[in-house]
């Protein structure tokens, strides 16, 4: 790690966790970690990844592209292989999107029979979709690269596919702007979200871990919450650790 900094890695776009907004980088993951680097004395710097599947992200902080991994990520076991995790910061569930207009009967997960549903690859909403497919309750999985997820979600507004899954926050902020898609089932999944660290890094885990609790001892991170994660709104599944 380079004297005085702190380098994020994230994967893009991921809104509310991670977004453009102009030239910078915003969301509830850098404002998070800019908090973390103040309080170890460096100096925040982001950086994009942008690739197929979102486990490459890992592979990148085993190269050393980056200090930190801060992107909305799911502590999985699979994943503990990849890399260290801090304590949990948030935690979320995959919820279920569709169009309204097309398919105005489906509710959740039950009401998707013979019906395709798109996911990104390594998401973890994929290993929910193939449960899905191997019970015989959906008729196929279609995989988006996770930087094209714009793309997926304008196909299931062209009826291409007829559902997509992702976490909730996510689905929330993507559809805010598109009238006909909704999220009409959250909770699918219980999640605990984290800071990854290479996997021999036990100082830097032990350093974010400290930060982290000073933020949630201030009220900080609960704040970030509600104005990034919309973590007070009624009907959320969505919350801060702690």
């Amino acid at each position: 790690m380079g004297v005085g900094v702190l380098r994020v890695g994230s994967a893009l776009p991921d809104p509310p966790f991670e977004l453009d907004q102009g030239s910078e980088t915003v969301g509830f993951d850098p404002a998070v970690m800019a908090e973390v680097a103040a309080r170890l004395r460096r100096t925040f710097v982001q950086v994009r990844y942008e690739a197929d599947d979102f486990d490459g992200i890992f592979a990148g902080l085993d190269r050393g592209d980056y200090d930190v991994v801060a992107s909305g990520a799911t502590i999985t076991e699979h994943r503990r292989t990849l890399a260290r995790f801090c304590r949990p910061y948030v935690r979320s569930g995959q919820s279920l999107v569709v169009d309204r207009q097309l398919h105005p009967d489906v509710r959740g997960v039950d009401d998707l029979a013979g019906l395709t549903l798109g996911v990104q690859r390594g998401n973890t909403s994929e290993p929910v979709a193939d449960g899905l497919a191997r019970d015989g309750r959906i008729a196929g999985v279609r995989r988006y690269a996770y930087r094209d997820i714009l793309t997926a979600l304008d196909d299931l507004a062209a009826g291409t596919i007829d559902a997509f899954m992702k976490l909730e926050p996510v689905m929330r902020a993507l559809t805010r702007d598109r009238p006909t898609l909704a999220v009409v089932q959250a909770g699918i999944t219980h999640e605990d979200l984290g800071v990854a660290v290479r996997s021999d890094d036990t100082a830097l885990a032990d350093d974010v871990d400290r930060a982290l609790d000073a933020l949630r001892a201030d009220g900080t991170l609960e704040r970030l919450g509600r104005e990034w994660l919309g973590t007070d709104v009624p009907g959320s599944t969505t919350a801060v650790v702690r």
